[in-house]
């Protein structure tokens, strides 16, 4: 059979590479992280739905990073944590369900970059522009913002992914913890410099933008606490930038580690590793970072419990 035009039914995963004393404990750490992100990601939708008074844009857009990071994380762990309980040999997964999960895979990393965007977005009106932040962030605006963060990620991931399945088949193994675009266009030996050019220049366009979008909303931030005389407020304003800047800072470097060691096989595992950072720790502190740590979610997950234990 001619390898130039063929494309195999069935793929073998890699997968997590753990010995057979960690694989138990790996499995059952892996899945009470994905457990608490489900609860406290759905939970927060919930509250934030079901509560008017959090019908504010801050917390309307912040539900997009809490549905990105529910569709992310379920992407990924489940495959992970079912892999980890078959032998290498048997980790098998259809080429169709590959590129679904290749979709979704890139999809949830770039909607990431692009809901922070409209998010910071929204504080740096707040920030320069606070007499007119109602005005501007109406319910229209902050519908037209989560509309265009993902319809800008599906586009923009639909080609690239579109690129890679085109390609023919040589190989049938995939390189990773679960599919995604490079490991896709791996199991080609075609010219695949169109992937490499759309790809670099679609990730440096993401990155840069997301950079400079972040940048600028902590940067007028900054500004603003130091022009302030007020303490109290300044201390609150740093603690919040500086834990919001920690989980940003994680997500971009453990994605940046990720695509980059896909050029160098030697760091595989290191690579694996990355991966799963970026895909189990900024989804289980973001509904702490974004959500506990304000004042009016707080209350409300406070009055809620204290209703709770009244009932009991």
């Amino acid at each position: 059979m001619d390898n130039q035009t063929f494309q195999y039914s069935k793929l073998l995963v890699e997968g997590l590479q753990v010995t057979s004393q960690s694989t138990l404990p790996t499995f059952i750490l892996l899945l009470m992280v994905y457990a608490f992100i489900m609860v406290s990601n759905i939970g927060m939708m919930v509250l934030i739905s079901a509560d008017k008074c959090l019908h504010q844009p801050m917390y309307v857009l912040f539900c997009n990073l809490t549905l990105n990071d529910i569709l992310g994380t379920t992407d990924f762990v489940p495959p992970v944590l079912r892999n980890l309980l078959i032998e290498p040999s048997e980790r098998y997964i259809t080429f169709v369900e590959c590129v679904i999960q290749a979709y979704f895979a890139h999809l949830n990393g770039t909607a990431s970059h692009t809901v922070i965007m409209i998010m910071a977005f929204d504080r740096y009106v707040a920030i320069c522009n606070p007499l007119r932040y109602p005005a501007i962030m109406t319910s229209n605006m902050v519908v037209k913002l989560s509309v265009a963060a993902w319809a800008v990620a599906a586009v923009l991931v639909g080609i690239l992914i579109g690129l890679s399945v085109r390609l023919s088949h040589c190989r049938s193994v995939i390189q990773g913890s679960i599919c995604d675009n490079p490991s896709l266009f791996k199991l080609s030996c075609e010219n695949t410099v169109v992937n490499n050019v759309y790809g670099l220049t679609f990730t440096v366009v993401l990155f840069t933008s997301s950079v400079v979008c972040v940048a600028l909303t902590y940067l007028r931030i900054a500004l603003i606490c130091f022009k302030s005389k007020n303490k109290a407020t300044n201390s609150k304003a740093i603690k919040t930038c500086s834990t919001h800047l920690t989980v940003y800072i994680i997500m971009l470097i453990s994605g940046s580690v990720t695509i980059l060691l896909h050029r160098f096989p030697v760091y595989a595992e290191t690579r694996k590793l990355a991966a799963i950072i970026l895909h189990v720790i900024p989804p289980a502190l973001n509904p702490i970072i974004y959500g506990v740590q304000s004042k009016e979610i707080r209350q409300k997950i406070l009055k809620l419990f204290r209703n709770q234990i009244n009932a009991k």
